[in-house]
């Protein structure tokens, strides 16, 4: 950006965290109802910034300073403190039925144009920086699958992806090869070195993902807006305070935080169609295996109608992903083992933990995930009549979830559920988006039966 903007230089996380906060107060906080649910769901984002900045700072002081494992420490519980307010707020969303129209402070204008200038700003952060390894990950994975080979090494990142990630980068890996390969090409025809065009084409390939699947959020949340809200502006309000916190300024690069994310926004851009929904859900289970816990949800939102579609989708995406496996693996013990990690049939792994359940006992994560099942398999019956609104909060929740006892990403994949809980937070009144209502006679004849019912305070 330098090279554009003259003498820019990226903002420091601290400064980055005054500035939005106070970005978000100006735009988004109703004086007029200071104790407004509204207002106290801001000050909780504006409070995981903190955590956040404690986290970032203890991982950049590790090589450094004795104290920064004390600073991670501090960071990690207090973005668990604050996740679990934000738990207990979601699954109180389907009681708040009473949900006043509380647009944003600034025109529709102002907000896409200041929602562009930050897309723009976050993309050219993506390209001037450096991916991290697990981010590289899915690119090498992909080089072996275009190649019909599968190292023995996979083995070990399939404990936290699944085997639809490198499908994902295969398209981009594939363009950004051969047009760096061509670049890297001599005047005689020959590749000038042929390790360092490799490593490029892997940390290409990361950004075009990351900044794919960052664009696909944004541009989902306003889609979920316009089509499902009946309200553009709240649907660009969203995404512009999506691409407005500092967890996104921070991570906006970590293809691991924001695919998954992108995938689950768009299967709730696409629940009027079960069957395009199942496939997107399925594909975001190949990518991370924890959306499996979301299908008790999900089943029972589309019990009524438009199940058997869903769930059509959702196995005909994973059978796509276990035929993958079954051709790209060596032997027949690769694949049964690579099986067993895309569907989570092991107890959870206790090494090379990173985040909180690097300081706590691993012990204590087994009653946690006991619980989290359990409240994947209550919503299956609670709430008994499913609209959109729980559709979109459950799913926040569930995957909110995973952060108290996923032991890979530190809890800091905000992106599963936070363009979930955005919506969440700026959503009207959806009871009668059930879907009896909206697939009862499809096209536009659901859709105006379908219509948002906003409720007077």
């Amino acid at each position: 950006m330098g090279e554009i903007l003259f003498r820019y230089e990226r903002l420091d996380p601290t400064s980055w965290i005054y500035l939005s906060s106070l970005l978000t107060i100006a735009l988004y906080v109703k004086f007029g109802r200071l104790w407004s649910i509204r207002n106290l769901d801001l000050i909780g984002l504006i409070f995981l910034a903190p955590g956040l900045l404690l986290v970032k700072y203890g991982a950049d002081l590790a090589p450094f300073d004795t104290q920064a494992s004390l600073i991670g420490h501090v960071g990690h519980i207090w973005l668990i403190v604050v996740s679990a307010l934000f738990l207990v707020r979601l699954l109180l969303d389907t009681s708040m039925v009473r949900r006043p129209l509380l647009e944003p402070n600034l025109s529709v204008g102002g907000m896409t144009f200041l929602g562009i200038s930050l897309l723009v700003f976050l993309m050219a952060n993506v390209i001037t920086g450096r991916p991290g390894v697990h981010d590289l990950a899915g690119s090498k994975r992909a080089a072996e699958l275009s190649s019909l080979e599968a190292s023995p090494a996979e083995i070990n990142t399939l404990k936290t992806h699944g085997p639809g990630f490198p499908l994902l980068y295969l398209l981009p890996h594939i363009s950004t090869e051969k047009l760096l390969k061509e670049a890297g090409t001599n005047e005689g025809g020959a590749v000038a070195d042929l390790q360092q065009p490799a490593q490029m084409v892997h940390a290409v390939t990361a950004r075009v993902v990351a900044i794919i699947s960052q664009i696909m959020i944004v541009l989902g949340m306003a889609l979920i807006g316009l089509r499902h809200f009946d309200n553009i502006k709240t649907g660009i309000a969203a995404a512009t305070l999506y691409m407005l916190l500092p967890y996104t300024a921070m991570w906006t690069g970590s293809v691991t935080h924001a695919l998954p994310g992108a995938l689950l926004v768009w299967a709730i851009v696409a629940y009027r169609h079960p069957l395009i929904g199942g496939m997107i859900l399925g594909l975001a289970f190949g990518t991370i295996y924890y959306p499996l816990f979301l299908l008790p949800l999900w089943m029972s939102f589309y019990w009524r109608r438009g199940l058997m579609q869903f769930l059509s989708g959702a196995v005909t995406m994973v059978a796509l992903l276990v035929v993958t496996l079954a051709i790209t693996s060596v032997d027949a013990a690769m694949f049964f083992a690579r099986l067993q990690q895309m569907f989570g049939a092991r107890f959870p792994i206790g090494e090379d933990v990173v985040g909180i359940w690097k300081y706590w006992n691993d012990v204590y994560r087994y009653p946690i995930l006991a619980g989290f099942i359990f409240l994947s398999l209550a919503f299956a019956i609670w709430p008994a009549q499913k609209n959109l609104g729980t559709l979109m909060s459950g799913s926040a929740a569930l995957m909110l979830g995973t952060q108290f006892w996923h032991a890979h990403s530190g809890g800091l994949a905000l992106a599963w559920y936070l363009p979930l809980l955005l919506m969440t937070i700026f959503r009207p009144n959806l009871e009668d988006r059930v879907a009896l209502s909206v697939l009862g006679g499809g096209g536009s004849r659901g859709r105006r039966r379908g219509k948002v019912v906003v409720r007077a305070a």
